[in-house]
């Protein structure tokens, strides 16, 4: 493998100039630049991370901070940027948001601080106000799964969150369901609020109302203890809309406690296509995220960034209705 006493022999110049063209300072003659560079082409010599990086003023690397780390959806979102990044030839630098605010902040300037060339945040958390604020003042492009900013729509990567939802409480409706309950996420999460939203824009266009609604926090014990608390209530349903998978094997858990039969009794539709599903008994309808294909253009559109070349909007992703067991047809869906 060559070396850079290789480089500066070949060329006939000392070290001291070799860094000099690397690094791009000091005064260096442009006859004696271009040996130097045909001597690194000749010998096959590529300078080390550090050195390219002072060179370019780029880092080659590219940072993810994402909500959490467990699960399959994550999982399949970081797997799926870590390929993207490395068919680049870069490296990426993955960070946990911490379920907060604050904690997604502190992953960021963290990032920043490391001198990574772009950020793609993946959050749960961050308003919108918050999230133009630093898309306008950070030091390097900020690419953003999950939410849209108004006017920086071209680094946005979103998910139809609303349209997802009305299709799968409409497969409810058309099922032969009127009588629904609906688990949700979080109150301060703007696509909890969107999936809530087009679950009762569905139920209003068909003159119906909720039996019941529960905010959970999108983890499995919401799920479970959102429905001890629907049927604490009395209050008839045979349907349960669930904001995510998780929430949804919870609700299927306290069911069977309650001595209720999944579908027989209540179906339960869930959100995000979590690979368990498949495997539940009943299986778990859902709605599937194309997470993957998200967390893919998140990254190219962030490589463009990095290259300061004209990015434009990538349409909205839509879901796709995974019909399995979970969901009792009384009658046959139109």
């Amino acid at each position: 493998m060559a070396t850079i006493n290789d480089v500066c022999k070949l060329a006939g110049v000392s070290k001291a100039t070799v860094s000099r063209v690397l690094n791009n300072t000091g005064q260096v003659k442009p006859a004696t630049a271009e040996a130097v560079y045909q001597a690194m082409k000749t010998l096959g010599y590529k300078p080390n991370s550090l050195a390219r990086a002072l060179a370019t003023n780029k880092t080659n690397t590219l940072g993810l901070v994402v909500s959490a780390f467990e699960g399959a959806y994550f999982s399949s979102l970081m797997r799926q940027a870590s390929e993207t990044t490395a068919k680049s030839g870069k490296q990426l630098l993955i960070m946990d948001g911490g379920h907060s605010q604050e904690s997604e902040c502190q992953a960021i300037n963290s990032l920043v601080e490391q001198r990574v060339d772009a950020i793609i945040l993946y959050t749960r958390k961050m308003p919108p106000e918050q999230l133009k604020q630093m898309m306008q003042t950070l030091s390097v492009p900020l690419v953003v799964i999950n939410q849209m900013v108004e006017g920086f729509e071209p680094q946005c990567i979103c998910f139809d969150q609303y349209k997802a939802a009305c299709e799968a409480t409409e497969f409810l409706i058309n099922s032969g369901h009127r009588k629904i309950a609906c688990i949700t996420g979080p109150e301060d999460s703007v696509n909890s609020r969107l999936r809530l939203k087009g679950f009762h824009d569905t139920l209003d266009k068909h003159q119906l109302t909720a039996t019941g609604f529960y905010h959970g926090n999108y983890f499995t014990q919401s799920g479970y203890l959102g429905c001890q608390a629907l049927l604490d209530k009395q209050k008839p349903f045979t349907a349960l809309f669930t904001a995510n998978d998780n929430m949804a094997m919870g609700a299927i858990r306290a069911l069977h406690e309650h001595g209720r039969q999944v579908p027989g009794d209540i179906s339960v539709m869930g959100f995000d296509n979590d690979p368990a599903g498949e495997f539940l008994i009943p299986s778990l309808t859902t709605v599937t995220l194309p997470v993957e294909a998200m967390a893919q253009a998140a990254i190219e559109q962030a490589l463009l960034l990095v290259k300061d070349e004209k990015i434009s909007p990538v349409d909205l992703f839509a879901g796709e209705l995974i019909v399995r067991e979970s969901v009792d047809q009384l009658q046959k869906p139109s």
